[in-house]
């Protein structure tokens, strides 16, 4: 099992971006979302297994995204305790997305692994992303 936490203000996955040089259209990441893959790499490195993970995983996400400056101080509370959670987009599973770019060939061999998926959003005044990688084995 790896464990770790990514602080700071998550990002989710943009959408791809297009440019066409000599006849040919090639697609790239949004900076913002490329810049936020770099940092969760580098963290994610602190925690590389000697041998990257080659079977089944199941992976756990927690992203907590900043409280909203509009919050009252009751709203704020039930933020805190979990009470009230983030239905406003993005949609969790492009946080995910960018999270398992990231993580790819730095924890696990490829995507295609992941066989378990629970991911989660939050508030909290301490915006990151708690990320728990299982092996389960064959």
């Amino acid at each position: 099992m790896i464990q770790f936490t990514v602080y700071g203000t998550p990002v989710a996955q943009g959408r791809p971006r297009f440019s066409s040089q000599g006849g040919y259209t090639k697609a790239y990441d949004p900076k913002k979302s490329k810049d936020f893959k770099k940092y969760v790499k580098l963290v994610a490195a602190e925690h590389r297994p000697k041998n990257l993970f080659d079977g089944p995983i199941q992976l756990f996400i927690r992203i907590y995204k900043p409280t909203l400056k509009n919050f009252s101080k009751k709203k704020l509370a039930a933020a805190e305790a979990g009470e009230l959670r983030p239905v406003t987009k993005p949609d969790v599973d492009n946080y995910v997305k960018g999270i398992k770019d990231a993580c790819n060939k730095i924890i696990w061999k490829d995507d295609s692994q992941v066989v378990e998926l629970l991911a989660s959003k939050w508030y909290s005044e301490t915006p990151r992303i708690e990320i728990m990688v299982v092996s389960i084995g064959e």
